[in-house]
């Protein structure tokens, strides 16, 4: 062999040696913010284009109010019913592979749903939408902790960010969208399934993996290693009971009520403004101001949660801007109707937050994934009735004062148990293993 030979032959045995790893880490590791970040794009366009269209569908399928009104309670339905599946499946499967299936899932639910022929059609097509948003929503918080230990801070306010983006784009661009390509609603929905689509792509090569971080240099690096697999072995071989742990239903009880007073919000504010005199036009552009709220306030609120020891003064602070905006809502809702969105957007950041706990909360990857499912899935059940009760108040007493006060009587509880969750201690130390 000429010496130009072995040159070469060495430099590609460079590649094949741990040599190569930090380039192999480096392209895994762009490979799962990438997957992160658009998983999170897709994970609310499937309510908000909805939303936007709702009309048009009714009429399209010629859907009665009842059905109509039971769509805006399937999503936390879907989401507590399928959630709980995530943790046993992301066992067998790996993470990465069940997040994949679910951007599938999504892709398929929101090509179908348009095309389904009729209602029933439409509601099945929307549940496999919603049983992929359901599965990925209790994954990310694990593939943030296993991927990122060192920045789950980071890591989950630039996933919640990307998710208060993608809720925001698809509520304002469903409809010019649609309008764009001929007024057909049915277009509007479907060019949803295209961006999906797109988040499908970075999870492919990472279908294998099974939840392990990406390798790291340096014996310190290799021992904290082996510490987190010993953990996330010892918790995979004995579960924790999770219900016994206090900590567990104080921020099961906080993501539900943060998520019954987003879904409050993105389902009866602009109506609130409307019959406060306010235009139909503006108050869709207040909506709109809510939301896009969440996308900065998304990143600096779980950046600045994980530098703290106590996460509870957050809640406070996020809960007493709610109060504030529900009582500008009930005592002048048009003359400080911009200052009132405003801070409704402020609080409803208390999703990030939950988020956050949620990574903070438990030691391992598997206790993560534990929580995560018992937190959401819980949550979401509590967050179903919130909406219609709404509803109900409004139509039998004839204006807002009641749902108002409903909704801000609930922001107390909210403010407590978000307190409580934000204590520094996990699950693992409250409800042990079998």
């Amino acid at each position: 062999m000429s010496p130009s030979e072995r040159a070469a032959a060495a430099a590609g045995s460079a590649h094949r040696t741990p040599s190569g790893a930090p380039r192999t880490r480096a392209w895994a590791t762009r490979l799962m913010v990438a997957g992160i970040v658009l998983s999170a794009l897709n994970l609310r366009p499937a309510i908000t284009s909805l939303g936007a269209l709702l009309e048009e569908v009714r009429d399209g399928l010629g859907m009665s109010g009842g059905v109509a009104g039971l769509l805006t309670s399937v999503p936390p339905l879907c989401f507590a019913v399928f959630g709980v599946t995530a943790p046993r499946l992301a066992r067998r499967f790996g993470p990465a592979a069940v997040v994949c299936a679910g951007m599938a899932a999504i892709t398929a639910g929101l090509l179908i749903r348009p095309y389904a022929g009729g209602t029933a059609g439409f509601l099945a097509a929307s549940a496999l939408a919603l049983m992929g948003i359901a599965v990925s929503n209790v994954l990310m918080p694990v593939i943030v902790k296993r991927w990122f230990p060192d920045r789950v801070g980071s890591m989950t306010g630039l996933y919640s960010m990307a998710l208060a983006l993608g809720t925001s784009l698809a509520a304002a661009a469903t409809v010019p969208l649609t309008d764009a390509m001929g007024g057909d609603w049915r277009s509007g929905l479907t060019v949803w399934a295209a961006v999906a689509a797109v988040a499908v792509l970075p999870w492919l090569p990472l279908v294998r993996d099974r939840g392990t971080a990406p390798p790291r240099q340096g014996e310190r690096a290799h021992a904290r290693e082996g510490e987190q697999a010993r953990e996330g072995q010892a918790a995979q071989q004995a579960p924790l009971r999770i219900t016994r742990s206090r900590t567990a239903w104080a921020l099961a009880v906080f993501f539900g009520l943060q998520a019954t007073a987003a879904y409050i919000t993105m389902g009866w504010m602009p109506q609130i403004f409307r019959d406060a005199g306010v235009p139909a036009g503006t108050a869709g552009v207040l909506l709109a101001v809510t939301m896009v709220m969440g996308v900065p306030l998304a990143f600096v609120i779980p950046r600045v949660a994980t530098r703290l020891p106590h996460q509870g003064p957050i809640a406070l602070v996020l809960g007493a801007c709610g109060l504030a905006g529900y009582a500008g809502l009930f005592f002048a809702p048009a003359g400080g109707a911009w200052l009132w969105a405003l801070l409704l957007g402020v609080s409803n950041c208390a999703f990030p937050l939950a988020l956050t706990m949620v990574g903070m909360r438990a030691r391992s990857g598997p206790g993560v994934a534990q929580l995560s499912a018992f937190a959401q899935s819980t949550g979401y059940l509590i967050s179903i009735p919130g909406p219609l009760l709404v509803g109900v108040l409004y139509q039998h007493s004839g204006g807002w004062g009641l749902p108002i006060a409903l909704m801000a009587g609930l922001m107390l509880p909210q403010m407590a148990v978000g307190f409580l969750a934000g204590r520094d201690r996990t699950v693992e130390e409250e409800a042990g293993a079998r």
